[in-house]
């Protein structure tokens, strides 16, 4: 089996990233499905193993070619961007700056095949913006500086994957947002994404936005009829295998006892919740439609316990795990 080549970027180095990524590189099975590099500042990653104490080198490379693929071996793509003495857990515009930096030369990275995909820890959207990179967050930078238009947030936890027609909107807002080209668009997301990491012909369930989905013009004044039915009908017409709209109080259930193989989430909560009950400490964060497979940690920088050496990496692994799953076969 040819191993994938994942770029991890250490997103904001005042947070918990470097010590996720030295903990996450410590357990051999990673390297037994993927080949990681890591693109940040390798003195960070010394400094997080001086607490760690994990015995793993870390190899400052210039480029891809240099990596030495071994367990006990953490390549990092070494941009030096940071001072030693970087403050843990502290608001920083040189680590926002540094964050931003990292992943723009993973995304160059990619574009250019030189690895495979890419697994991102946390970065701070406070220090990303007094850096004067005004972006909602990594998803963004990544479809700006891939001319990406459209793409989806997609959630995966053990035994479950949901992907989301909106996100980062209030309530009322995003039931204006949805309509069918937008549902159509990340059903077929939903599909392309599967299909490519060889499922062979994906099971999509799609939930309704009112309680029992409207229960035919019951519950709300009809979005279910107007806005996702006709999405759900036109992708029918091109064999994909997708159901609904289905009350969101039992598709996932019916999706982890394995009749889905995926959940068309309409709003945030309606996708999260789930998730991060299901696997608060393993959710992976998915940007599909990019040109390459994205994943990353679903949780922040947690300045709180920075430095500390406690903070868990289940997330991060699962992220490279996910990431190396993902990628077309």
């Amino acid at each position: 089996m040819v191993k994938p080549l994942i770029g991890i970027t250490m997103g904001d180095a005042a947070g918990v990233g470097p010590e996720i990524i030295m903990k996450a590189l410590s357990d051999p099975q990673i390297y037994e499905i993927s080949k990681p590099v890591v693109i940040g500042d390798a003195k960070m990653l010394q400094r997080a193993e001086s607490f760690l104490k994990t015995g793993l080198l870390i190899k400052a490379i210039q480029n891809v070619e240099e990596a030495e693929f071994k367990f006990g071996v953490v390549n990092c793509i070494d941009l030096n961007l940071l001072p030693i003495d970087l403050p843990y857990g502290r608001l920083s515009e040189k680590a926002g700056d540094a964050a931003f930096k990292y992943l723009k030369k993973a995304i160059e990275l990619a574009k250019d095949k030189k690895i495979d995909a890419i697994s991102t820890a946390p970065l701070n959207k406070e220090a990303l913006h007094k850096a004067g990179y005004m972006y909602p967050g990594q998803t963004e930078i990544l479809a700006k500086l891939t001319n990406t238009t459209d793409f989806a947030m997609m959630l995966s936890a053990p035994r479950l994957k949901v992907i989301h027609v909106t996100t980062h909107v209030g309530l009322v807002d995003a039931v204006k947002m949805i309509n069918p080209e937008r549902v159509y668009t990340v059903i077929k997301l939903a599909y392309n994404t599967l299909k490519k990491a060889g499922y062979s012909n994906p099971r999509i369930a799609v939930c309704g936005i009112n309680p029992h989905a409207g229960e035919n013009g019951l519950f709300g004044y009809g979005e279910e009829e107007e806005k996702i039915v006709p999405a759900i009908q036109k992708a029918q017409t091109e064999n994909i295998k997708v159901t609904g709209p289905l009350p969101a109080d039992t598709v996932f259930f019916r999706t982890i006892r394995g009749e889905f193989d995926i959940v068309v989430a309409m709003y945030h909560d309606q996708g999260h919740i789930p998730i991060k009950v299901l696997g608060f400490e393993t959710g992976v964060n998915i940007t599909v439609g990019l040109p390459f497979i994205r994943t990353s940690v679903d949780h922040g920088t947690a300045f709180d316990i920075a430095g500390k050496g406690i903070a868990d990496e289940k997330s991060m692994k699962e992220a490279i795990r996910q990431a190396a799953e993902l990628i077309p076969k």
